[in-house]
C-alpha cells in the first residue's frame, strides 16, 4: 500500500494544524486560508489528504508521498547493459525556523498603518482559557479551541491599535468577548454551524478606542461579544 493512502491519527492532524499556525505567522497564508485548511486537515483520514493542506508551502511537509523503486529480483535482464540503478531518495525538507515577526498576510483585513507585531494564538483543547488585566493585544488573535471555555476580556488591554482583527476555528466551545462600553463589535464574518454568534454591543461605525472584527467558524459552540457584568445596570442608575 502507498504512504498516501496509510490512514491518520489525530496527532498527526494536530500535528499539521501546528503546521498552519507557523505558516500563518509567516505570511504564507491568509486567516482565511487557514480557517480552511484546517477544516480539511482535521476531517482528512488518509496522509494524501492530510498532505493536501501543506503541500504548496516551502520548507514545511508532514510525510513524504515519495515510494523509492524496489530492486529487481534475482535473474532479472541488466538495465540497458548497465545494473540495475539503486534506489535514490529524496532529500529531508530544510527545518521549519521560528516564525518571524508578524506581517499581515495578503488578503487579510487592513489593521492600519502600525508597526508589525506578533499575532496572539488562543489554544485550548478540554481547557478553560481566560485573558484578561493589562495584557499587551496585537493587531490580529487568532482563537484556535476545542471543547473550551475561553474569555478574552478587552476592558483593561493594552491596545496597539484601533481595530483588532479575531479569527476563529473553534469546535465545541464557548467564547466570550467582553469589550469596554466604547467599543463596537463586527460579527458579520462569524459562520456559525450547529451554533450561535451573539453581539450584545454596538456594531459600529468604529468610533471608540477599540473595534473588533470577528470572523471565522463555530461549530456547535458559542461565541457571544458582550460588555462587562453590571454595564446595564450602572447605566441605568446613571453611574
Amino acid at each position: 500500500m502507498e504512504a498516501r493512502n496509510l490512514r491518520v491519527s489525530d496527532a498527526e492532524r494536530e500535528h499539521v494544524g501546528e503546521l498552519l499556525q507557523k505558516a500563518v505567522g509567516q505570511g504564507m497564508l491568509s486567516l482565511g486560508e487557514f480557517t480552511e485548511r484546517m477544516d480539511t486537515a482535521l476531517a482528512a483520514k488518509t496522509r494524501g489528504e492530510l498532505n493536501s493542506v501543506l503541500a504548496d508551502l516551502p520548507g514545511i511537509t508532514l510525510i513524504s508521498d515519495y515510494d523509492p523503486p524496489a530492486y529487481p529480483n534475482a535473474g532479472q535482464p541488466m538495465y540497458q547493459g548497465q545494473p540495475y540503478p539503486a534506489p535514490t531518495y529524496l532529500p529531508q525538507p530544510p527545518p521549519v525556523h521560528p516564525s518571524p515577526p508578524y506581517r499581515a498576510p495578503v488578503g487579510a483585513p487592513v489593521v492600519g498603518t502600525y508597526g508589525a507585531a506578533n499575532a496572539a494564538v488562543i489554544r485550548g483543547r478540554m481547557a478553560t482559557v481566560t485573558r484578561n488585566g493589562a495584557w499587551i493585544v496585537p493587531p490580529a488573535v487568532v482563537v484556535d479551541t476545542r471543547m473550551s471555555s475561553v474569555t478574552i476580556d478587552f476592558t483593561r488591554a493594552v491596545m496597539q491599535t484601533q481595530v483588532v482583527n479575531i479569527s476563529i476555528d473553534d469546535y465545541a466551545s464557548s467564547i466570550s468577548l467582553i469589550v469596554p462600553e466604547e467599543a463596537t463589535v463586527d460579527m458579520n464574518g462569524v459562520e456559525a454551524v450547529g451554533g450561535s454568534a451573539s453581539n450584545k454591543v454596538r456594531s459600529g461605525p468604529q468610533m471608540g478606542p477599540l473595534h473588533l472584527v470577528v470572523h471565522g467558524k463555530v461549530r456547535f459552540g458559542s461565541v457571544t461579544a458582550k460588555h462587562p457584568f453590571g454595564t446595564t445596570i450602572r447605566k441605568m442608575f446613571g453611574s
